[in-house]
């Protein structure tokens, strides 16, 4: 290599760098620092009335799932963090899951109809976007409550005697996040089936497979990005969810963020906010990579 190609090359270089330098600089500062900030404070001092002290201390990570008793100072399973990550945990798997079951057959109905009436279905997938997701919960808190509409139609029919309690519930905490976040899941999936060959399915059906084998065997497989992109969609916000679970759930039926949420506020606990904050972040990452790399060797296999 000539030393005229290797300026030009190293030029070539600089400029790439100097281009993507922004979009560096504004990840490092927006996205990096916050959670170094987190990361810092997990391993620092509550303050008497909130805020930190400047002492490193491993309480707030021990704290994550230990409690020490104020007597004798042992240290034992903090029961209530246990269930409040395992509520956390279940929640979000079942919205996916259920978002999944619900989402694939809109999404599939929707690819398969004339590109005029796709256009009008996706128009009414997008809708709730175009809402507040906290006038969406109040929405369905509107729909599961006492008095809301599922009970009167149900009394009004003479099926029920009295209302049937739905709200404060971590049913009604699941259905609230299965409606929030479908569309996540219809639009990815959609996505995929849209690309999808439907010449394979004739191919499939003329080679004696069955409907069951037809969708595990051709159409699974091929649509398996959008299954992947959907399922993290949903999953980690739901994991996350602060909204949806504080107005449904009444506060008694927290999740992960809500927990935080009351460390920071009124528990005046900062560093054990952060210690669960980043502690969410790693097991999302190691859920997600886990996910990912299932499903690349089941697409590589098939």
């Amino acid at each position: 290599m000539s030393a005229n190609e290797e300026a030009a090359r190293h030029r070539e270089v600089r400029n790439a760098w100097a281009l993507s330098a922004p979009a560096l600089i504004l990840l490092l500062v927006a996205a990096i620092g916050p959670l170094f900030i987190m990361l810092v404070y997990s391993f620092l001092t509550p303050g008497q009335y909130g805020n930190v002290e400047w002492k490193f201390s491993w309480d707030a990570w021990i704290g994550t799932l230990y409690s020490r008793d104020i007597f004798d100072g042992t240290l034992k399973l903090a029961d209530a963090h246990l269930t409040i990550f395992w509520r956390s945990v279940k929640l979000s798997l079942l919205t996916t899951i259920i978002t999944f079951i619900v989402g694939f057959p809109t999404a599939w109905f929707i690819a398969t109809r004339s590109p005029r009436s796709r256009a009008l279905w996706l128009f009414l997938i997008t809708i709730p976007f175009w809402t507040n997701l906290l006038i969406r919960t109040f929405a369905i808190n509107e729909i599961i409550r006492n008095e809301g509409l599922i009970n009167s139609v149900l009394m009004w029919m003479g099926v029920i005697d009295q209302p049937i309690n739905m709200i404060y519930t971590d049913t009604a905490v699941f259905v609230g996040m299965t409606y929030v976040y479908l569309p996540l899941m219809v639009l990815p999936l959609f996505a995929s089936i849209d690309r999808f060959d439907m010449r394979l399915l004739e191919a499939g059906y003329d080679l004696y497979a069955s409907r069951w084998q037809v969708l595990r065997r051709v159409i699974v497989p091929i649509v398996r990005p959008g299954i992947v992109a959907g399922s993290i969609l949903v999953f980690i916000p739901a994991l996350g969810a602060y909204v949806t679970p504080r107005i449904l759930g009444g506060g008694k039926n927290m999740m992960i963020g809500n927990f935080i949420e009351l460390q920071f506020g009124q528990g005046r606990n900062w560093p054990l906010g952060a210690a669960l904050s980043v502690l969410l972040l790693i097991v999302v990452t190691i859920a997600l990579m886990f996910y990912v790399r299932a499903s690349t060797k089941g697409t590589n296999n098939g």
